[in-house]
């Protein structure tokens, strides 16, 4: 993970500007998660659009910046598993925002808000999980089918927490789900 030391002090001070305006005013269906420790570790909860086969799912996602942002585009991985044509098995997410249309004007909310749109509108196109893009052309009930299976099992409502939080608080629970799952092993 990058930490702040690696970036400029222009783009520092435009990362916490970006946080600071996305706490204030948050994005509908998006909880940003912050890391006081390391402004570069961009985090977020995206809750699964209505309508869509990611309906009442909760997806963690991050976006992972380059010593050259804003001039380059950070990468974006979705760390819940997802079924889904533009992201990959290891969660990389292909959109053309991240790539060929790339803006350095482009800020941490658009990038969010576009991965979003990603649940509504799948490009099959550009597809890195052949199979959903495959399903998704041929056999959209079956795509839909298998895309809220894997919703239904990774991306539970209560995976999620209730208010935005610091990376500190998400480490403490992460660390109490590990331990609870070996106890669970023991028994």
């Amino acid at each position: 993970m990058l930490s702040a030391e690696y970036i400029s002090p222009a783009a520092i001070k435009r990362l916490s500007k970006e946080i600071q305006t996305i706490q204030t005013t948050p994005l509908e269906g998006i909880k940003l998660i912050v890391n006081d420790d390391n402004i570069c570790d961009v985090q977020a909860w995206i809750y699964g659009p209505e309508g869509t086969p990611y309906e009442k799912g909760h997806f963690r996602v991050k976006l992972i910046m380059s010593p050259d942002f804003p001039n380059t585009p950070p990468k974006c991985y979705f760390q819940t598993k997802i079924f889904h044509p533009n992201v990959s098995s290891t969660g990389e997410v292909c959109v053309n925002t991240l790539k060929k249309d790339w803006n350095p004007d482009h800020g941490i909310a658009h990038i969010l808000l576009t991965v979003k749109c990603l649940l509504i509108y799948p490009n099959p196109e550009s597809a890195l999980n052949e199979e959903a893009g495959k399903l998704l052309l041929e056999r959209y009930d079956d795509y839909a089918k298998h895309a809220k299976l894997m919703t239904s099992i990774h991306a539970k409502k209560g995976d999620e927490p209730a208010a935005p939080v610091s990376t500190e608080t998400v480490k403490k629970v992460e660390k109490k789900t590990d331990k609870k799952k070996k106890t669970l092993k023991r028994l």
